[in-house]
């Protein structure tokens, strides 16, 4: 059964020894981004694996909730941008969290702006937004490049639409953003550690009264 691009269920009965005096066992793998979950059923045997019952690259519930949290992080980030809660944002970063924003090749120049703590990072947020009619983010693809423990490393799109009224006159001004990303969990919940925030193309237009 299909349900968007790059996503797939599976539903299927097998009969399995002991379980439900013979009953059929409902199974279901859920196949995310080329993931394969198990969400429901019995213990599987080697044997399963031969039948095309599930498949090697199975992981665990756990690891896909990680990943689903790191992204309702990441969406996160952009919404509270865009209903003006610079604080909840900020608290979104580990206590000795870091920002650093660039306009070219990180590998080759330094960052034009950094920011470092939670107090720092909600001044700077503030001072970047606050005088914008209003703003409009919106994510594109996220991907964790690494996941192992307590710690994440990801990479995820974004382009930002901020709209400024001067005197009756709006401007647009479309930029394009991508993050470079350093997860930490704390206390059950994971956080941003450090985000990498590199500018690319930025485009500015006069909107119409």
């Amino acid at each position: 059964m299909a349900v968007g691009s790059g996503y797939r269920i599976k539903l299927w009965s097998a009969q399995e020894k002991g379980v439900g005096r013979g009953r059929p066992a409902l199974r279901m793998i859920c196949l995310v981004n080329h993931w394969t979950v198990r969400l429901a059923g019995p213990k599987r045997e080697p044997s399963d694996i031969r039948k095309g019952i599930i498949m090697p690259s199975e992981v665990s519930l756990e690891q896909f909730a990680d990943r689903f949290a790191l992204r309702d992080l990441v969406d996160a980030y952009a919404h509270r941008a865009d209903v003006r809660d610079f604080k909840g944002q900020a608290a979104l970063y580990a206590e000795n969290g870091r920002v650093a924003v660039y306009t070219a090749d990180p590998s080759t120049n330094e960052p034009a702006q950094v920011l470092t703590g939670r107090d720092e990072i909600e001044s700077g947020i503030t001072a970047t937004l606050q005088d914008f009619e209003q703003t409009f983010h919106f994510n594109g693809q996220s991907t964790v490049l690494t996941l192992s423990g307590d710690q994440a490393t990801g990479e995820s799109y974004c382009i930002a639409h901020m709209v400024t009224n001067a005197a009756g006159e709006r401007t647009l001004t479309a930029m394009t953003i991508r993050y470079r990303d350093t997860f930490t969990r704390v206390d059950g919940r994971w956080l941003f550690a450090e985000r990498l925030l590199l500018i690319g193309v930025t485009e500015q237009r006069p909107l119409a009264a």
